[in-house]
């Protein structure tokens, strides 16, 4: 809101959008990709745990990715979050959302239920669009629309 309107002829998603976006979109499709060909080897699990490990990652991964897209520029992504109580609420409740379809939900959501340790997989790998989304912010772009 600190900026002035847009005007009808601008690019509704800016090259900053683009940048940040396409970052997560290729690390995500990297990831799911290779979960999806490797995972069951890579952790020693039926084809079911595995969709579920997929399914699970991938959610977390846009939840974590919230985190970066409230900020387009600026690397501190937990500056205010404080005083923006809707944002928490709605991370609180696709979280606890999340953990009722994996663990409760097994034959609604079809999926398996997951151990601590596949459950820090997902978050691990889910926690690394921060970093990568704090180095995505150092590569500059031009105003010029694409």
């Amino acid at each position: 809101m600190e900026k002035p309107p847009m005007g009808r002829t601008e690019p509704l998603i800016s090259n900053i959008m683009w940048r940040n976006l396409l970052a997560q979109a290729l690390y995500q499709i990297a990831v799911l990709l290779t979960l999806q060909f490797k995972g069951e080897s890579i952790f020693g699990v039926s084809k079911k745990v595995k969709d579920t490990l997929i399914f699970n990652t991938f959610v977390l991964c846009q939840v974590f990715n919230e985190f970066n897209a409230r900020e387009l520029e600026k690397k501190t992504i937990f500056k205010g979050l404080h005083k923006n109580k809707l944002f928490l609420g709605i991370i609180g409740i696709t979280i606890i959302l999340q953990v009722v379809m994996v663990e409760f939900l097994k034959k609604f959501a079809d999926t398996e239920r997951l151990d601590w340790g596949q459950w820090g997989a997902c978050i691990g790998i889910a926690a690394a669009s921060w970093p990568i989304g704090w180095v995505v912010k150092s590569i500059p772009v031009s105003d010029k629309p694409f």
